[in-house]
């Protein structure tokens, strides 16, 4: 198995200039904000931190290509950094500190493009988590002080923790009722939201999440650290990875379950 680490250094040295330019403009009374034309919100800090991390990608693996959500897809090959610069922006732009950078590095193998590395940066929260294909999931201040990361051990539904974001989207992708049934049926549901859910997923405090519609950046860092903590991540149809349009995240043992509520449309 190919060895990700030095990527994976790589990725904590990306994610510690994108806390910085992040923290330096959160909160801050003149932050510019301006509306996309998918009427999402996008701040002159989601900007600078996608072009920090761009500029250091382009010195040190400048032939890998890039897919970041502000701007866009850079280059081609085997090698794809994903980056969401701030996953979160409505919270950031309101103070609320549950917002990350997500950086991801998927490789095109013989079975198709896999994430083999994964960091999620939470600078308002004190948190970060990371992994690396074959060597585990982590949580902590840096790479030499860190607690790996495990599911939980729950396996029926009726104890467990469900998470999600909001209830928009559900009845847009025809899967409202599912959606509704599985909520009724679970010990606990919690709208976290954003990347926060599948971080819990991958630290055992809640045993599956979901999410209709998403787009690469904001599942693909999430994937491998899950996956690495020993649970699984796939789409709502049961297709493995971050590259199915929306996500389902779960310990293992309550997947199928998962699943069978929310699949189809």
């Amino acid at each position: 198995m190919p060895d990700f680490n030095d990527d994976l250094r790589l990725a904590h040295v990306l994610a510690d200039a994108a806390d910085a330019a992040t923290m330096a403009r959160f909160k801050a009374l003149d932050l510019k904000v301006e509306t996309k034309p998918d009427l999402t919100p996008v701040t002159e800090a989601d900007k600078e931190a996608e072009e920090l991390i761009r500029g250091q990608l382009g010195r040190a693996r400048p032939r890998d290509a890039v897919l970041g959500e502000e701007y866009g897809s850079q280059g081609s090959g085997p090698r794809r950094w994903i980056v969401d610069p701030i996953d979160g922006t409505k919270n950031y732009v309101r103070g609320v500190p549950v917002w990350a950078t997500l950086i991801a590095l998927v490789v095109r193998g013989e079975q198709g493009d896999e994430g083999v590395v994964g960091v999620v940066s939470a600078p308002a929260l004190g948190r970060r988590w990371w992994a690396a294909q074959g060597s585990g999931a982590y949580t902590g201040r840096s790479l030499s002080s860190a607690t790996r990361l495990h599911v939980s051990r729950v396996s029926r539904l009726e104890d467990a923790s469900f998470a999600y974001s909001s209830l928009s989207g559900w009845e847009e992708q025809g899967r409202l009722d599912g959606f509704l049934h599985l909520s009724r049926n679970c010990w606990r549901t919690r709208g976290y939201g954003d990347f926060w859910p599948y971080m819990m997923v991958a630290e055992g405090s809640v045993d599956i999440c979901a999410e209709p519609e998403l787009s690469l950046w904001d599942m693909a860092a999430n994937d491998v650290i899950v996956r690495e903590a020993g649970g699984r991540f796939t789409s709502l149809d049961g297709e493995p990875g971050p590259f199915g349009g929306n996500a389902a995240a779960s310990n293992g043992l309550l997947h199928e379950d998962l699943l069978g509520y929310l699949g189809g449309s």
